[in-house]
């Protein structure tokens, strides 16, 4: 049988089902959606406590705030200590052109990435700090991250350093500077001593997580300064979240060995696309059963595995903020290194004391 031409691609995944629906009428086929029998529907599968839609796991969109220079930022909503900076950087604002279409405006690039002009990026960076703390000049203390649960103590003396140290998290108790950690998927984790003015950035990827860089920071901040737990609150910034940071056994498997409730931070995730689900025939593959992608996939929960870090480093459920966000959903809003395959910018996590305060 003979189909007319092929309908233009759709623009959405409703148009894309209405388009095959008419083709398959047209050639005399019909879908077969799995329907439940007769007086025997089956459960939601949130029932499951390992399965579940990955819209059921998505974050809410976070709220921005827009300063004065067009910089668009998280902050962190109690945490209004007159002594404190703190936030989280998006991507809107700023002037990089690297990794945006054309006719876009630019965007606020933090990171020194080979597709970016240096000079851009520390225009961008004065941009932030101004933004947070009402002066571009503000010195931002950066390290280079390598996935590590190295904490390392931070003076003004690192602002001006012309190599960052190795590290993967960083505390101070010096007024004036802005510590910050890098992200585009990994978690951001920013703490603060209330009572002594003590401050931490810190950067908790998976590897990072399952070395335990929360806890570790929380450690250093009592060593060094001798904080107490019930005088510490948290913020755990934007990063890939449970709904799309889709990883392999191996990883769980590194949890598995390091938290008793590992299981906890784990779900199998299946796809929802409505497509799929009508026509499961048209992504059928060669391969053996258990080898092809599709079917449901293993998803991690790092904002859950970084908060139960800061629960057992002694801190109140309540001295925790969720920021939220997903940098892989929100992809008009937050770099993400898993969606643009590498090709993207950096955000930034930053901290820091106010001067005279």
């Amino acid at each position: 049988m003979r189909l007319s031409s092929r309908p233009p691609s759709p623009a959405s995944p409703a148009a894309a089902l209405e388009s095959l629906d008419a083709l398959y009428r047209e050639a005399g086929l019909v879908s077969n959606p799995r329907r439940p029998q007769r007086g025997k529907a089956h459960p939601p599968r949130s029932s499951h406590p390992d399965r579940i839609a990955p819209e059921e796991l998505a974050p809410p969109r976070p709220a921005t705030r827009r300063a004065a220079n067009g910089v668009e930022w998280l902050p962190i909503p109690g945490w209004d200590l007159p002594w404190l900076w703190s936030g989280f950087s998006t991507r809107r604002g700023g002037s990089s052109r690297a990794y945006c279409p054309e006719d876009a405006p630019g965007e606020l690039n933090l990171g020194f990435t080979e597709a970016d002009d240096r000079s851009t990026v520390l225009a961008n960076r004065r941009l932030l700090a101004e933004a947070v703390t009402d002066n571009p000049t503000t010195p931002l203390v950066t390290l280079k991250q390598i996935h590590s649960n190295l904490v390392v103590d931070s003076t003004h003396a690192d602002a001006g350093r012309s190599a960052p140290r190795l590290a993967d998290g960083q505390i101070t108790a010096d007024p004036g500077i802005l510590l910050a950690i890098q992200t585009a998927d990994c978690i951001p984790v920013l703490v603060a001593d209330r009572r002594q003015r003590i401050v931490a950035a810190l950067h908790a990827g998976w590897r990072g997580t399952v070395k335990r860089i929360v806890e570790t920071g929380v450690g250093r901040m009592r060593l060094l300064y001798g904080s107490r737990s019930r005088d510490l609150i948290a913020a755990v910034g934007p990063g890939a979240s449970a709904c799309c940071y889709a990883v392999g056994e191996e990883v769980r498997t590194e949890f598995e060995s390091q938290f008793c409730y590992a299981r906890e931070l784990f779900h199998e995730v299946f796809d929802s696309d409505p497509i799929k689900t009508r026509y499961p025939m048209l992504f059928l593959t060669q391969r053996a059963p258990g080898h092809s992608p599709i079917g449901p996939s293993l998803h991690a929960d790092l904002i859950e595995a970084n908060r139960r870090q800061l629960l057992d480093a002694g801190l109140s459920p309540r001295a925790i903020q969720i920021v939220g966000g997903c940098t892989q959903c929100h992809r008009d809003l937050f770099f993400s290194h898993r969606v643009s395959q590498g090709h993207t910018g950096r955000m930034m996590a930053i901290i820091g004391i106010r001067k005279g305060t």
